[in-house]
């Protein structure tokens, strides 16, 4: 019976200490686990920091998009004040412009809204979201259509002038025609922004997350259908103008080809760097996304630089493809001049006192783009 005694008193002490002893063991286990093989500290991948990309986009893009958008604003609505105005649209390349002056000038007023998306977060909805981004495509694959098709109007208009002249009476209306047909070819290649642009992280993106494969292919048709395809067409047009602008006897023929390479200039340094980093983003998105963060960090300062350069041509635009031309600048003054911004006496010296010393006023009448 004292036996029996002894063991019921032992036998709790006995069952603690197993049960202590396999806490211990499990937790040595764990510990051992732990520092060995499931969470070795050395293998962790740290969070790419992009503290500095935003701060200075916070000073970077509020900065440029109000210089764009007030340039924009004032050069597209003057171009497209006077040609309703003085309603001279005599050419094709009148009816391109006063178009690509439309695309601009739309583009220009969403960019205030660029810059709220930009530097805070969106709460201004999604259908607002849509809308800027829509915006944005349409004007930019119609402007892209449109500076393609006055290369080829002028093409046609210069290096095949003879045939050009015969179709005259109707160039006017083709070109309205080619215009409307622009228009919507832009409203179908922005039904992607239509449709998947969402609001994500409060930020307004195009691209809704974990849509890498979509974002490939959307890229990638902007690249050919927004570049490639206008730069080779342009490339052609303006290659056999200047040919036959050199082999003319003009007095003029210099100055004209100076606009043309100003023109193909300005599409350069607008698209090329932008079209190139674009490029860049759509490997690294295919590829799954960078790992170097250093990387990641200099592409996402590349992207907000060259972005600001391709919005660029919506203020660049009046000044290359308008107001250059000696019948648009003209009729610019005139139009200051009615609206009592110049004083007569300053619209004739501006008008006619350079026309008696052009010696191809005549010549500089049939041509609106290429005009010194």
């Amino acid at each position: 019976m004292n036996a029996v005694k002894d063991i019921r008193n032992i036998l709790p002490a006995l069952l603690i200490w197993i049960y202590f002893e396999t806490c211990l063991s499990q937790e040595s286990n764990v510990t051992a686990s732990f520092t060995t093989e499931e969470y070795n500290y050395d293998e962790w991948s740290q969070q790419c920091q992009k503290i500095s990309n935003r701060q200075f986009r916070n000073w970077f893009m509020p900065t440029f998009y109000s210089i764009i958008c007030f340039l924009g604003l004032a050069g597209n609505i003057l171009v497209i004040g006077t040609y309703v105005y003085f309603n001279r649209l005599k050419t094709g390349t009148d009816v391109f412009l006063l178009c690509l002056s439309v695309a601009d000038l739309l583009f220009a007023v969403s960019l205030p809204f660029w810059a709220a998306n930009s530097i805070t977060d969106w709460v201004l909805g999604l259908l607002i979201c849509k809308a800027m981004h829509t915006i944005y495509k349409v004007s930019f694959y119609s402007g892209m259509f449109l500076l393609t098709s006055i290369s080829v109007d002028r093409y046609f208009a210069i290096s095949k002038a003879v045939s050009a002249h015969r179709h005259r009476s109707t160039a006017v209306s083709i070109s309205k025609v080619t215009a409307i047909v622009i228009w919507i070819m832009a409203l179908v290649f922005s039904v992607p922004e239509m449709t998947y642009t969402t609001v994500s992280n409060n930020t307004c993106t195009p691209y809704p997350a974990g849509s890498n494969t979509m974002r490939v292919g959307i890229q990638v048709i902007q690249m050919i259908l927004g570049f490639l395809m206008p730069l080779m067409i342009m490339a052609f047009c303006y290659g056999s103008i200047v040919n036959t602008l050199w082999q003319a006897r003009s007095f003029e023929k210099n100055k004209a080809i100076k606009v043309i390479f100003t023109v193909v200039a300005v599409f350069l340094l607008c698209q090329v760097p932008y079209n190139l980093v674009l490029l860049q983003n759509t490997l690294v998105t295919a590829d799954g996304g960078s790992k170097d963060c250093a990387k990641d960090n200099n592409l996402l300062y590349a992207s907000d630089i060259t972005q600001c350069l391709a919005f660029l041509r919506c203020c660049l635009n009046p000044f290359v493809y308008a107001f250059i031309g000696v019948k648009f600048r003209r009729d610019l003054l005139k139009l200051l001049k009615d609206l009592g911004c110049m004083s007569q006496e300053r619209f004739f010296q501006y008008t006619f006192g350079k026309r008696r010393n052009s010696a191809a006023a005549t010549e500089s009448e049939t041509t609106t783009t290429f005009s010194p």
